[in-house]
């Protein structure tokens, strides 16, 4: 995979005259110590799911900044109040804080962990949700998903402390670096059902990897679809999966091979639908094959280093809000998007903005009943894979999340990268921050915004789904998109895509009033990724976010007005609103929604923030 040279620094930047970071920090708590720096792996967890819980409480319910160094939240519902230490406070809602306490409670009273924060946050109802959907009643759901994502996340620390050494292939290295997870959820790593050995082989964090299992599809079961080419031939999806199983798998003839996570084969064959087809023998259990997979962030999509795809698997675990199984609108949305980029407008686009681009989904096997219906839980997904090992990309989640190191504080790959940089050129970290955020923002925001104007397509570009291509000294150099369930098309542009391509839409369920369209985009690219980013860099002590925060409003304008303006609205939504709906991932856990079922505008509850970018 090519890079670009990341494009020299500005000399008239004013951020190259960056104050010390740490500029918006609250020393205070007691001296109480960062609390990843926790030596015990189990108490970094429970310090991680403690500030989980806490930043998603003040931006879910509203809470402003203390006057002082000491948050007290008020909890009515159990007559009494926090009194949480502010390490810091980040104007981007990436917020910092010590072991929580409750009010009056004795001294030698220890600080609250987090199921029991949990627990007591769940009693109370967030000021600012939605009246029609109070919160408060049983938290067994939440409570259980903490407990279950503490242990796991303790499990990760302690394996990569005592194993830090990343895996060879740069970019499965990358897909393994998100141990803590989400950093404004409450349980980002519960998998409740899988045991301590299925993660071990399944989970990311772990360096896991297994051989998938087979499946032999009669044809009058199968469905597929695939714009896959190759020389300018067609190659079908059941050629693909023959290919990726490689040899030795007796696949009886005129059947397709299709590939099922071992785990989810576990939970599909007892149902009806499957197992009578098994029974009838036109679905054929062929059994583990071939060389192991490795799973990526997303824990169900697999990879493996010099494959030609990466599979989607459907995977019926609870991870972040969703059971994650394919559907089958989300497997013609991904082929659509492929053929619509190939209709000139990815030659626009790669005119405009030569390093980004969508990583396609343009194949994909699925098994249908004799009737045509959908038979849920086996929806594959083939994925191009376009990254060789030695293609330094990564997904900015991962490139965020604080790290473990053998016998250090944990630390991200990103200030990892900017304090590299700092000490080798002599500048100040906060000035070599301030340059990466730069040039993310041209490098990866810019082609999301334009795609947006020129076409009314956008994107669910939130971090995990954002790859960064990084050139040889760490500087953005280019980027990627990649989620098939991810795209917006706008209502308004409904014509002009049908002229590309005719049809669109119909199978995929992919268009989408623009009023929803802004709102999930502004969350999605101008609060989870760009926001999110700048309060890792302050939260981090790498830059301060208020001149960041600056440098983003300069660039909006110019997206907005300048000669490289777009006909996109975000620009002027993310400047000129006073406030933005932001996704509020405790109260849609709490509401025990599934954000991959119902219409696009209900799946998750959104509640309004202070926009940090209005004056």
């Amino acid at each position: 995979m090519h890079t670009s040279p990341a494009p020299a620094a500005r000399t008239d930047s004013p951020l190259q005259e960056a104050k010390p970071p740490g500029t918006t920090r609250l020393r205070g708590g007691g001296g109480a110590p960062c609390p990843l720096e926790q030596p015990d792996p189990r108490r970094a967890a429970q310090a991680a799911a403690v500030e989980n819980l806490l930043r998603c409480w003040v931006r879910e319910s509203g809470l402003p900044a203390p006057g002082g160094d000491v948050l007290r939240i008020p909890l009515p519902a159990s007559g009494t109040a926090l009194l949480v230490p502010v390490l810091y406070w980040s104007p981007a809602g990436l917020h910092r804080f010590g072991p929580p306490r409750l009010a009056g409670a004795p001294d030698p009273a220890p600080p609250l962990d987090a199921v029991a924060l949990a627990a007591l946050l769940a009693r109370e109802t967030a000021v600012g949700a939605d009246p029609s959907r109070p919160v408060g009643g049983d938290s067994t759901d939440l409570t259980s998903r903490v407990a279950d994502s503490v242990r796991r996340v303790t499990a990760f620390v302690t394996a990569r402390r005592a194993n830090p050494d990343d895996h060879p292939d740069l970019f499965l290295a990358a897909e393994q670096a998100l141990v803590l997870g989400h950093p404004l959820h409450p349980a980002p790593k519960s998998r409740e059902d899988l045991s301590d050995t299925e993660a071990e082989r399944y989970s990311p964090e772990l360096r896991g990897s297994f051989p998938l299992h087979w499946l032999a599809v009669a044809p009058s079961l199968l469905a597929a679809d695939s714009a896959w080419t190759e020389r300018g031939r067609p190659v079908t999806a059941a050629r693909l999966t023959e290919r990726l199983a490689g040899p030795g798998l007796r696949l009886p003839d005129g059947y397709a091979a299709l590939p099922v996570h071992p785990w989810q084969l576990g939970q599909v064959r007892h149902r009806p639908d499957v197992a009578g087809l098994l029974d009838a023998g036109l679905l054929r259990d062929l059994g583990g094959h071939g060389a192991p997979w490795h799973p990526t962030s997303s824990v169900r999509t697999v990879h493996r280093t010099g494959a030609p795809a990466m599979l989607k698997l459907s995977l019926a675990l609870r991870i972040t809000n969703s059971r994650r199984e394919n559907l089958r609108k989300e497997l013609h949305r991904g082929v659509e998007v492929h053929r619509l980029l190939r209709t000139g407008l990815s030659r626009q686009w790669r005119a405009a903005h030569p390093g980004f681009d969508v990583v396609r989904d343009p194949a994909w096997l699925a098994v249908q009943l004799p009737g045509g219906a959908p038979v849920p839980g086996l929806d594959l997904v083939i994925r191009h894979n376009p990254f060789g090992p030695h293609d330094d990309v990564a997904c900015v989640a991962g490139l965020l999340s604080p790290r473990p190191r053998r016998g250090g504080a944990m630390r991200s790959r990103l200030a990892e990268t900017v304090l590299r940089l700092a000490a080798r050129t002599g500048r100040p970290p906060g000035a070599v921050a301030a340059e990466w955020f730069l040039r993310y923002l041209e490098h990866v925001v810019r082609p999301v915004l334009w795609l947006d104007g020129a076409a009314g397509i956008a994107l669910e570009a939130h971090q995990q789904n954002t790859l960064v291509l990084l050139d040889t000294d760490g500087w953005p150099a280019g980027g990627r998109y990649r989620d098939n369930q991810g795209y917006y098309f706008r209502a308004s542009r409904r014509t002009e895509l049908d002229a590309r391509l005719p049809g669109i839409g119909e199978h995929s369920d992919t268009f989408v009033p623009d009023h929803v369209t802004d709102e999930r985009f502004a969350y999605y690219l101008g609060i989870n990724n760009v926001l999110g980013l700048i309060g890792a860099l302050g939260s981090q002590h790498l830059a301060d976010e208020r001149l960041l925060l600056a440098a983003f409003r300069r660039f909006l304008t110019e997206v907005q007005a300048g000669p490289a303006r777009t006909r996109g609205t975000l620009p002027a939504l993310l400047l000129d609103s006073p406030v933005l709906r932001c996704k509020a991932n405790l109260l849609t856990r709490l509401h025990g929604l599934d954000e991959l079922v119902g219409p696009v505008d209900t799946q998750s509850v959104y509640v309004t923030i202070a926009n940090p970018l209005h004056p």
